[in-house]
C-alpha cells in the first residue's frame, strides 16, 4: 500500500494558517494596525474601501523595514521579537506569531513601501498568493505603507461567507476602537469610501474615550484606580443609571493590549448588582497592568484572551475596586432617612432604674354585654356598657338594590347551561399571567400568547406593509429631541434612514454624530423618542444580517424597538386587540426571526394534574 502521508505545500499551508488568523476584512485591519503600533508609529491612517473587500491599506511613519526584512516579513514563522522558548513569556508587543503577513499574502494581492529613517531609499514589494512577483528600490516616506487587495480572491468559498458590507465594516471598526483605545498615545485615522469616520490625535485615555465614543460619555463615566502589587487598575466605569442592555462600551486591556475575560467580566457585574436592571451593562474600559511573566497571551490565534497566574486575586482587587469607585462617587442606591422626624433615644445612665411598661387592663369589660349606652355618645368605649343601638340603623342597608334591580342567583336549567357556553364561545375571556402571557380558553384547552413576540410581528408586518404602499403617517415632534451617537451608531444609522423614513420615523443626521428626532411613527406608542432610537440600535445590532434586505432588517429592529415590554400590565381590551391582529396577521405562530408566539395547553393535561 502506498504511503498515504506527505507535507503541505507552502502556499497550502499559509492558506490553512489564513483560515486561523484572517476570518475577515476585520481581521487583516487589526494585523496589520498592530504591526504598526509595534513599529513605534507616532501616527496611523488606515483607509478601506467596500469595508476592506476592495482594498485596505494602513500607513505608519514608524521605524520602517530594510529590503531583506520586508522580505523575510511574509515568510512563515518570521518574527523580531523571539529567539529562544523563553521569549514567548516576556512579550509585551501585539503581533509576534509570525504568520499574520505570511496568512495576509496567502489570501491576496500585497504592496508593500517601506523605508528605515537611516535609509535614502525604501523598498516596494508586491505579492500575489504567496508569490513575490516584483522588489525594487522606491522613493518612499520613513515608515510603511500596506496595500491588500481583493481579499480571499483565491479562496472564493471564504469570500462568498463574507457578510453585507455594513457588517463587515461594523466589525472593522470594533477592532480599529480596540486598538485605539489600548493606545492613546498614537494618532489614528480611519476612511471608508473617502469618508472620514475617525480622527483621534494623539491625547490621554480619557480624551480618547470621548473621542471615539461622542461627548455625551463625558458625564456618564467615573475614573477608577487602584494600585497592588499583584495588578495596578486605571480606567473609567459607567454609572448605573446609564447602563444599556447593548454591550459595545465593555474594554479590558492588559498591558495595553485588548483582551477578552469573561472571568473579570464577572467581577465587574457582580460589583453592579442590584444597582442596574438585569440584562443591562455598565460601561467600563479599564487598563490592567500585571508582569509579563504572570500572564500567558500565546493561548488563541487571535491574541485575544489572556491567562494570569494569579487570576482569583486579581478578580477579587477588581471587583473591590470598581465596589469603593461606585460608593465613593456616591453611584449606588443611598437609603433615603427622613431627618425631620429625629427619634429621640436617650441615653441610659448607671444609676437610672429601667422599669417595665405598664398596662391598665379593666376587669369588668365584657364585650359581649348587651350595649347599653348609645344615641349621640359616639362608639362604645372600653370599660362602659353601650345598650342603645346606633342612631337611623335603617340608613345602613338602605342604599343596596333590591334583588329584582341586582338580578337573583338561580340554578341554570339546560337551556341556561347553552345559553352560557354560548356566550363564553363568542366572547372569549382574556387574561395576564406574570405580566408576560395572555392567556384565553380554546375548545381543546388552554392558549397562551407571548405578548412581546405577539407584538413584535404586529408591527414588523405593519411597517413592512407600510413601506410597501408608502402608506406612512408620521406624529411630529411638538420639541425636536437631539442626541449625540458615537461613530459606530452614526454610521447605521445613515444606513438606516431611508427605509426608516418610509416607516414613519423622520431623522435628521447632523455634523458631529448628532440625531435631531423630528417624528415618531404613529402605529408606535412612543413615550420617549431618544429611548427608542437607542432600542432600535440595539435590536439592529442584534440581528443585523437578518432578511434578504434591508427594509426586512429595519422593519425586524424597529418592530422590537416599539413592541411592549415585558412586564407591562394589560387591560382585556388592549389583549383583546393583541389577540386579534396577531391572528389577522400572516404567520401568527412565529416572530419573524423563527420565535414560537403562540403555545396551546391541552385539557387532557390539565387533568392529569389531579
Amino acid at each position: 500500500m502506498a504511503d498515504i502521508i506527505q507535507l503541505l505545500s507552502d502556499t497550502v499551508a499559509n492558506q490553512i494558517a489564513a483560515g486561523e488568523v484572517i476570518q475577515r476584512p476585520a481581521s487583516v485591519v487589526k494585523e496589520l494596525m498592530e504591526n504598526a503600533v509595534d513599529a513605534g508609529a507616532n501616527e496611523v491612517k488606515v483607509v478601506i474601501k467596500d469595508a476592506g473587500k476592495t482594498s485596505i491599506q494602513v500607513i505608519d511613519d514608524g521605524c520602517g523595514m530594510s529590503p531583506t526584512d520586508a522580505r523575510l516579513a511574509f515568510e512563515r514563522h518570521s518574527t523580531s521579537k523571539i529567539r529562544t522558548a523563553e521569549d514567548l513569556f516576556a512579550i509585551r508587543t501585539m503581533g509576534f506569531r509570525g504568520e499574520a503577513l505570511a496568512s495576509v499574502a496567502a489570501i491576496s494581492h500585497v504592496e508593500l513601501k517601506t523605508r528605515r529613517v537611516e535609509d535614502q531609499i525604501g523598498t516596494r514589494l508586491r505579492i500575489e498568493g504567496s508569490q513575490v512577483q516584483e522588489q525594487e528600490p522606491v522613493q518612499c516616506p520613513a515608515g510603511s505603507n500596506f496595500t491588500v487587495k481583493n481579499l480571499f480572491y483565491n479562496v472564493p468559498a471564504r469570500r462568498k461567507f463574507l457578510k453585507k458590507n455594513t457588517t463587515e465594516l461594523n466589525h472593522i471598526i470594533r477592532e480599529f476602537k480596540q486598538i485605539v483605545l489600548a493606545q492613546p498615545e498614537v494618532s489614528f485615522s480611519l476612511t471608508h469610501n473617502d469618508a472620514l469616520l475617525y480622527k483621534l490625535p494623539a491625547d490621554k485615555f480619557g480624551k480618547r474615550i470621548v473621542d471615539v465614543f461622542g461627548g455625551a460619555i463625558k458625564d456618564n463615566i467615573t475614573p477608577l484606580k487602584s494600585e497592588t502589587r499583584i495588578v495596578k487598575v486605571r480606567g473609567y466605569i459607567g454609572h448605573p443609571d446609564k447602563a444599556k442592555k447593548r454591550g459595545g462600551e465593555q474594554f479590558f486591556f492588559v498591558n495595553n493590549r485588548y483582551m477578552k475575560n469573561p472571568y473579570l467580566h464577572k467581577a465587574i457585574m457582580d460589583a453592579y448588582d442590584r444597582i442596574i436592571p438585569q440584562g443591562a451593562l455598565p460601561a467600563y474600559f479599564i487598563h490592567l497592568e500585571v508582569p509579563s511573566e504572570s500572564m500567558d497571551v500565546n493561548i488563541h490565534p487571535t491574541k485575544t484572551e489572556v491567562k494570569f497566574e494569579d487570576q482569583q486575586a486579581i478578580w477579587q482587587i477588581l471587583h473591590a475596586s470598581v465596589k469603593e469607585t461606585l460608593g465613593k462617587n456616591h453611584l449606588t442606591p443611598a437609603l433615603d432617612f427622613d431627618q425631620k422626624g429625629n427619634i429621640g433615644i436617650p441615653p441610659l445612665t448607671s444609676d437610672k432604674q429601667v422599669q417595665p411598661p405598664t398596662i391598665e387592663v379593666d376587669p369588668h369589660y365584657n364585650p359581649f354585654e348587651e350595649e347599653k349606652a348609645g344615641g349621640e355618645q359616639g362608639p362604645a368605649s372600653p370599660g362602659k356598657k353601650n345598650t342603645h343601638p346606633p342612631m337611623n340603623w335603617q340608613e345602613l342597608y338602605g342604599k343596596f338594590e333590591s334583588p329584582a334591580e341586582q338580578g337573583t342567583i338561580r340554578i341554570a336549567s339546560g337551556a341556561d347551561k347553552e345559553e352560557d357556553q354560548d356566550r363564553q364561545e363568542s366572547g372569549k375571556t382574556f387574561f395576564q399571567f406574570k405580566e408576560r402571557y395572555v392567556m384565553t380558553p380554546v375548545k381543546s384547552g388552554l392558549m397562551v400568547i407571548h405578548q412581546r413576540r405577539a407584538h413584535i410581528r404586529i408591527l414588523y408586518e405593519y411597517y413592512l406593509k407600510t413601506q410597501r404602499n408608502r402608506s406612512r403617517v408620521i406624529q411630529k415632534q411638538l420639541y425636536p429631541e437631539e442626541m449625540e451617537l458615537n461613530h459606530s451608531d452614526f454610521q447605521t444609522l445613515q444606513n438606516m434612514q431611508q427605509e426608516l423614513r418610509k416607516i414613519g420615523l423622520d431623522l435628521q443626521l447632523q455634523e458631529n454624530n448628532l440625531v435631531r428626532i423630528d417624528g415618531v411613527p404613529a402605529e408606535a406608542d412612543i413615550e420617549n423618542p431618544r429611548e427608542m432610537v437607542e432600542a432600535l440600535l440595539e435590536a439592529y445590532a442584534e440581528d443585523q444580517d437578518f432578511g434578504a434586505n434591508m427594509s426586512e432588517s429595519v422593519a425586524l429592529s424597529l418592530a422590537r424597538a416599539t413592541a411592549i415590554d415585558q412586564g407591562r400590565l394589560l387591560e382585556e381590551e388592549e389583549m383583546r386587540e393583541l389577540v386579534d391582529k396577531l391572528f389577522a396577521s400572516e404567520a401568527p405562530n412565529y416572530t419573524p426571526s423563527g420565535q414560537k408566539i403562540v403555545a396551546f395547553i391541552q385539557t387532557e393535561d390539565f387533568e392529569k394534574l389531579f
